[in-house]
């Protein structure tokens, strides 16, 4: 196929149109082996979560000390995630997929074996490197092997692993560490890594532009940029440390998490400029910045951090509600989240078929109005619901996130080159994680803050001047009394000031949750006009030459 274009001479000159490269196996194929081995790296952030009491005991640490081991994972994740597409150009993006399963699949056993704490977070620093080349390679190998057209149901499947299983991580975590020891949330991960290894070098294989790149870089000398990767690690890795300690340590009233606020925004800031002169001497930047030039993009990128954001925060918050104000074992809230991430599976193969055909503005609005609808459902909520109307409510917010994952995900590659597929993979990623480090953070600390003003609030009139409340004391206190027998009327007076205390203490953080849950909605509300920004993609041709 060829065009003819006309030269400033004003003669006509033939330029080559390519068909695009797409892989000899079956792309399908493709696209469950290389998720295979995401859906196994994001359920590992999740699954250990409910297993930290467990490590705790087992390696002689304390709670405080036991929470290092999502930290560290958090810290390396984040470093390698957006640096991805740097390292494929050095020694392709085949290699590198299969050594961070590697890597991440030998660093997994290790922690299994682990007989300290120190040593877990070493091999938990190893396995979360290892994870974080995963899903971008996964992302950028869709967005090669499939063409534009039915990249949405690519996506789908990368979908389902990345927004089912921290649905499902906190069950299977809670069912492992009940059944058998903590050990196996880790073990698991091996069969999986070496079922991965196998199909990725049977199935997957580079394209043309990767190979060219690879083999340029042989040629001129790999010369990797070592203070732009240390300016990476030190950014996005106190970024992290400050996300996971920071209520912890009380924020800015801690000294270490204002040292490394100060150190995550010089080294941010650097690396942003640094990254710039890199560029205009010619050189491989680590962050290929100039992708935020095109609009499309840009919008992607704040809407994939505000998808993580919600979808984070609300994964912590249900089974969090429930556990503490409701009673509800880890088990049985992980079941509360179970039927949302059946909704997914289901609602996501739907939205892939309909993105060729929709508008994908038209469904990321509908998914954002979606959610915001459910979380305005959710201050129906009470120290009195149901499992059935908790379960209801996070079908809806499931079935909103399937509109919005694949849409986005599917504009942020919308007019990029097919040799930049990389490192939109990598910051669409980073985008997503950072913004759900940020939900995290946000729900530990407005849940700790707005409790302690609800409680103030409340606790005004409880005092032993208020008729109402020694009513209520003497009415306890004789009930008390009366079914446990106790002689002493000081001590069921101490019960029933404390029940009472009890009482105030789950009404306040019920009104925290609610509270969470209403700054939720208008922060996914806001974003709604963002999505009109972007302009009318072009049709999606089922295989456009490239010139």
């Amino acid at each position: 196929m060829a065009q003819t274009a006309v030269a400033e001479t004003g003669h006509p000159q033939e330029v080559i149109a390519e068909k695009p490269w797409r892989p000899r196996g079956n792309p399908w194929l493709i696209a469950l082996t290389v998720t295979l081995a995401t859906f196994m790296e994001v359920l590992d952030t999740s699954i250990a979560n409910v297993a930290l009491p467990h490590i705790a005991g087992g390696l002689g640490a304390s709670s405080d000390e036991a929470t290092w081991v999502i930290t560290s994972y958090l810290v390396a994740n984040a470093v390698i995630l957006p640096a991805s597409a740097y390292f494929t150009t050095f020694i392709g993006r085949k290699k590198f997929y299969m050594m961070c399963v590697v890597m991440f699949g030998v660093s997994s056993m290790l922690c299994g074996l682990a007989p300290s704490l120190a040593m877990l977070v070493f091999f938990r620093i190893l396995q979360g490197a290892g994870g974080g080349g995963l899903g971008p390679s996964e992302q950028a190998i869709l967005a090669d092997t499939f063409p534009p057209h039915q990249r949405g149901q690519a996506f789908a499947l990368y979908g389902l692993a990345v927004v089912a299983a921290p649905a499902i991580g906190p069950t299977l975590g809670g069912w492992i560490t009940d059944n058998y020891t903590w050990r196996w949330i880790f073990f698991i991960n091996v069969p999986v890594a070496l079922l991965s290894l196998y199909l990725t070098n049977k199935m997957v294989e580079d394209p043309p532009h990767i190979v060219k790149e690879v083999a340029l870089s042989k040629k001129n000398g790999i010369n990797l940029d070592y203070f732009g990767f240390a300016l990476l690690g030190l950014g996005f890795g106190s970024l992290e440390f400050v996300l996971d300690k920071g209520q912890e340590d009380d924020w800015f009233g801690s000294h270490m998490i204002t040292f490394f606020i100060g150190l995550c925004v010089v080294s941010l800031v650097t690396l942003i400029y640094w990254e710039l002169r890199q560029l205009r001497i010619g050189e491989r930047p680590i962050l290929n910045l100039t992708l935020f030039k095109r609009k499309s993009f840009a919008v992607a990128f704040v809407l994939l951090f505000v998808l993580g954001f919600s979808l984070y925060s609300s994964t912590v918050l249900i089974p969090q509600y429930v556990q503490t104000l409701l009673g509800y074992t880890a088990e049985l809230a992980g079941f509360v989240l179970s039927p949302g991430g059946f909704t997914i599976m289901l609602m996501m193969p739907v939205v892939g078929f309909m993105i060729s055909r929709v508008d994908p503005r038209y469904m990321i609005t509908f998914g954002f109005l979606l959610l915001s609808w459910s979380l305005y459902r959710m201050h129906s909520l009470s120290l009195q619901s149901s499992f059935k109307d908790i379960m209801w409510l996070r079908i809806y917010q499931a079935a909103s996130l399937a509109f919005l994952f694949i849409p986005i995900n599917t504009i942020s590659y919308n007019g990029v080159p097919q040799a930049q597929n990389n490192d939109v993979s990598g910051l669409s990623n980073l985008a997503r994680n950072v913004g759900g480090s940020v939900g995290t953070s946000f729900v530990a600390t407005m849940l700790a803050r707005r409790s302690q003003t609800h409680q103030a609030v409340l606790g005004r009139n409880l005092t032993n001047g208020d008729p109402a409340f020694q009513a209520r004391i003497h009415s306890l206190s004789s009930f008390l009394q009366g079914h446990t027998g106790a002689g002493s009327s000081s001590d069921t007076i101490a019960a029933a000031q404390g029940n009472i205390y009890n009482q105030v203490h789950s009404q306040a953080s019920m009104l925290a949750y609610l509270d969470i849950m209403s700054v939720l909605m208008v922060f996914c509300l806001a974003v709604v006009p963002l999505v009109w920004i972007v302009g009318k993609p072009a049709k999606m041709a089922k295989d456009a030459p490239v010139h």
